[in-house]
């Protein structure tokens, strides 16, 4: 293999148990070819295996602390033991990630499961490198009916890789239909967002129906992830998206589930709240799942406050004892930022807001020790009064 030689900076961090090494930090390397490289410190002294991505500011990302060769049998290993962990704790779920990156110690590589269906992603041209490998072990450990590349992200545009979605595996029909809790959901490999679903938000969608109330409102909706498990307690849910498409996707889930109280609005979310406050419109129930507001450094303090207005405009929206739930999936947002955000919003919005759950990712999106950047989703469900 190829060996790459880092500086006392980037041999903290790895030792420290992160397993990115930006390109500053990398003293040698004898390869410019997407795939697999020792890491040694320069002392020639081993720091381990690494995925090489010549044209991403994370040069390295480890795989192993020691020296392995990634041949088939290492991607078999690790994929088998990921999608082990899954059946153990999400069993019972017919959806779930079998792949998260970093957290499984498969970095650039992630893989969801829709029933019989899977889709592979690779983010970075390291794991891109192994995706022919990837296909052919995943087909072994999970057996799919048809297995999607949807290697589409904007990540990949980065680094100059190719943009393409295709079957890999089976076909030729990309609908395929899972279930949240009791409700069933329809959605297209190819040509819905992400890998066709947000399965990150699985079980917070489930928990919300469990305690929504009254007159409920669900602010970027996409298919209904929240709204139609809203809609089995509420008396009545208003589902906003922008996305005419994905509201019609999750008209046809509503009507598969058999429910009636839904009304889908075709509407930016951003310009909507404030003609609903103006018109003192009030619900019961309110989420928000934005899209990442924060997707670099730089843009942090203006996704901050983009989440405070939208919040604020949210909680003025709140009946008496309402129930609020907000989510953020932005990673570059802590928790804590985003409690303190949401402390300035109620404040903005002259209401009290008490937290009742802080909620992630759903099992199939574990976080990994010292690597934060695997704890990007916050959701809050908070009781609201005057």
């Amino acid at each position: 293999m190829a060996v790459a030689v880092v500086n006392s900076k980037g041999v903290r961090r790895v030792r420290a148990g992160h397993p990115w090494v930006y390109k500053s930090d990398v003293v040698s390397c004898d390869s410019t070819t997407a795939g697999a490289v020792t890491v040694l410190d320069e002392r020639r002294k081993l720091l381990g295996t690494a995925l090489l991505s010549p044209n991403s500011t994370i040069l390295l990302r480890l795989v192993s602390r020691v020296d392995v060769s990634l041949n088939r049998e290492f991607w078999l290993a690790r994929v088998h033991g990921a999608y082990m962990r899954r059946l153990r704790y999400c069993g019972d779920r017919d959806a779930y990630r079998v792949v998260h990156g970093e957290a499984d110690l498969l970095p650039g590589v992630f893989v969801d499961r829709y029933a019989d269906a899977l889709v592979l992603q690779t983010t970075c041209g390291g794991a891109d490198a192994f995706e022919s490998t990837l296909v052919s072990v995943l087909q072994e450990v999970v057996q799919p009916k048809i297995l999607v590349v949807r290697n589409d992200v904007s990540a990949r545009r980065k680094e100059a890789l190719n943009q393409e979605s295709r079957i890999a595996v089976g076909g030729p029909g990309t609908l395929v239909t899972y279930h949240e809790g009791h409700i069933a959901l329809t959605i297209d490999l190819l040509a819905d967002q992400k890998t066709g679903a947000f399965l990150d938000q699985s079980t917070n969608h489930v928990r919300a129906g469990e305690l929504a109330h009254g007159r409920a409102l669900d602010c970027f909706t996409y298919h209904g992830g929240f709204a139609l498990q809203l809609a089995s307690r509420a008396e009545h849910v208003m589902a906003v998206d922008q996305s005419k498409l994905a509201l019609s996707r999750g008209q046809e889930n509503a009507r598969s589930a058999g429910l009636t109280n839904l009304e889908w609005l075709a509407a930016d979310v951003l310009e909507l709240l404030p003609r609903l406050v103006a018109q003192n419109e009030r619900f019961d129930t309110v989420v928000l799942d934005p899209p990442a507001f924060a997707s670099t450094a730089k843009t942090l303090d203006a996704a901050l406050a983009a989440y405070q207005q939208v919040n604020a405009r949210a909680l003025k929206l709140l009946h008496p004892n309402g129930l609020f739930i907000t989510c953020s999936c932005s990673g570059r947002i802590t928790a804590a930022m985003f409690e303190e955000m949401l402390g300035a919003a109620a404040a903005d919005a002259r209401r009290s807001v008490q937290i009742l759950e802080r909620r992630g990712a759903s099992l199939d999106h574990p976080v990994l020790t010292d690597v934060p950047e695997t704890e990007y989703l916050k959701c809050l469900i908070c009781a609201v009064s005057e």
